[in-house]
């Protein structure tokens, strides 16, 4: 018996992608096909597509920055303290007073730890995040905090802005 013979794979076909007006697949260096630019005028340049599309993601960010900090100036600084601290097994109930020193009302986010632990972030501390505090307010509220045992001991935290 014979095999049949295998047709050679011919040659690979050249990459392409599609014309920016119909998306017929063209050439990778031409925007547009024969059809969209039928006496061949000058088309716009790769560069030119990938650099206007760049320059329009970097206006972004940029106006999304500015729009961030006119909303959050004036929040903070906040401080804060632990009023109190009472076993609720398997979980803390604490209890915080925080201040917000800003001239905008605000909520933080605080980190409460064990200071025997250490002051760098691991398995001895959480975050809690605290309700809205007017500007120049202190605010007093108590929060179940888990992942720090039951065990009721001296607790720290640290609050920082919005």
């Amino acid at each position: 018996m014979t095999t049949p013979a295998r047709a050679s794979p011919g040659p690979a076909a050249p990459p392409t992608h599609a014309c920016v007006r119909c998306g017929t697949p063209i050439a990778l260096d031409l925007a547009m096909c024969e059809r969209c630019n039928p006496l061949g005028l000058a088309q716009p340049a790769n560069s030119q597509a990938h650099g206007t599309v760049a320059l329009g993601i970097i206006i972004a960010v940029v106006v999304l920055a500015v729009i961030a900090r006119v909303a959050l100036s004036g929040v903070g600084p906040f401080s804060g303290s632990i009023a109190a601290v009472v076993a609720q097994p398997p979980n803390l109930a604490v209890t915080f007073a925080i201040r917000n020193d800003g001239s905008r009302e605000g909520a933080t986010t605080c980190r409460v730890y064990d200071p025997a632990g250490g002051a760098g972030i691991g398995p001895r501390s959480v975050f809690i995040t605290s309700p809205l505090i007017g500007a120049g307010q202190s605010l007093t509220f108590s929060r179940l905090v888990t992942g720090l045992g039951d065990v009721v001991r001296p607790l720290a935290v640290e609050c920082t802005g919005p």
